[in-house]
């Protein structure tokens, strides 16, 4: 069965369904698809409902977000620790996927 769906969607449910696997890969596009969704409904809670609607929604998505960043880690070639690094995740983060040898 063909999969119609925009790619956007596509990340945002395999961000979601993949939770809390913190191995495995995400492509650039998926990643940062991930984080665009999840940064829209944290801007719209807080637009809806003040501050507290905005951090409980970042609170519910961190767990999400740090596994799909791990996996990005992992889809470049570096470990998933990178994610600490300051300035240097956020090249990782924009680097082409690693090659398969």
């Amino acid at each position: 069965m063909e999969n119609n769906q925009p790619q956007i969607v596509l990340a945002t449910k395999d961000g979601f369904n993949r939770y809390a696997d913190f191995s495995g890969l995400s492509t650039r596009s998926q990643y940062w698809y991930f984080v665009l969704v999840t940064n829209l409904a944290a801007l719209i809670g807080q637009l809806s409902f003040g501050d507290l609607g905005g951090n409980v929604i970042s609170l519910i998505t961190l767990i999400p977000t740090l596994a799909a960043a791990v996996r990005r880690m992992h889809d470049v070639g570096k470990s998933g620790w990178f994610i600490l690094v300051p300035i240097y995740n956020i090249v990782l983060l924009v680097t082409p996927s690693k090659t398969a040898p």
